[in-house]
């Protein structure tokens, strides 16, 4: 663990936020809390085993590649966070339980057992503060262009969690403002083939979530979170079917607003 003031990231270590496509044309603006599984060096494997950080716990599966295809269908920007959600969630406001967690469904998480305050603000400082920071350069710079903006929060779900199995194939959420989630939601029952929850399997709270209250409701910007459960885009055939349906819901979910 690095030591009382000593950087987490190392100079040759990538950014916490990675951007695509930044001057996109589309009305879409994509952000992935928790596309990427990387650790810090600094962190070593947080006592976890390799295998661990394949798991849904360090990452949403299938998220950042659903995240790229639907920024080039719509020719979107998109924002990316890449390093694991245990090393702090960007989905969540810092200093609550879940923001670094030590327990994870049923895993341990040793390396975050004993973080002091230090270690808390130095991974708030060099993962969750960049990413943040440039979502909101870059939603001020539209604002102050005058463009229209819909918000979409890209996650992904496991098929099973603590040993229950659920039946949703895609799970639209929101909480306070349902504009546009309620016209995707429309637009995707019309399809028999696949199960659709309405805010499940979670639900958008102040408490458990981040870039849905901060960024779609303070800013009053038509949002929608999206969760995509991950066996079905554990690999590019379901990410690029899963990608052109939701290009198409959203397409016509937009049309509506």
């Amino acid at each position: 663990m690095p030591g009382p003031g000593a950087r987490l990231l190392a100079e040759d270590e990538p950014p916490a936020v990675e951007v695509l496509n930044e001057s996109g044309s589309s009305a879409f603006f994509i952000v992935c809390d928790h596309a990427g599984a990387r650790l810090p060096r600094a962190l070593g494997t947080l006592g976890l085993e390799p295998g661990d950080l394949e798991r849904h716990i360090a990452w949403d599966i299938g998220a950042a590649e659903l995240t790229r295809r639907l920024s080039v269908a719509f020719d979107a920007c998109a924002v990316l966070q890449t390093y694991s959600r245990l090393v702090i969630d960007c989905n969540r406001p810092p200093g609550v339980p879940t923001s670094i967690v030590t327990l994870s469904e049923r895993t341990t998480i040793p390396g975050n057992a004993t973080i002091d305050a230090a270690g808390r603000q130095r991974r708030e400082r060099e993962i969750f503060a960049p990413y943040h920071a440039r979502i909101v350069e870059l939603l001020d710079r539209r604002a102050a262009a005058g463009r229209s903006t819909l918000l979409v929060s890209m996650h992904s779900f496991t098929p099973v969690f603590l040993g229950m199995a659920r039946p949703w194939h895609i799970g639209v959420l929101y909480q306070r403002d349902a504009r546009l989630a309620a016209a995707l939601l429309h637009e995707l029952r019309a399809d028999p083939g696949i199960c659709v929850g309405e805010n499940e399997p979670y639900a958008v709270s102040d408490e458990s979530d981040y870039a849905i209250p901060e960024y779609g409701e303070k800013r009053r910007l038509p949002h929608v979170e999206i969760e995509v459960r991950q066996d079905l885009i554990a690999d590019a055939a379901g990410q690029d079917a899963w990608a052109a349906r939701l290009a198409a819901a959203l397409a016509a979910a937009a049309r509506g607003l």
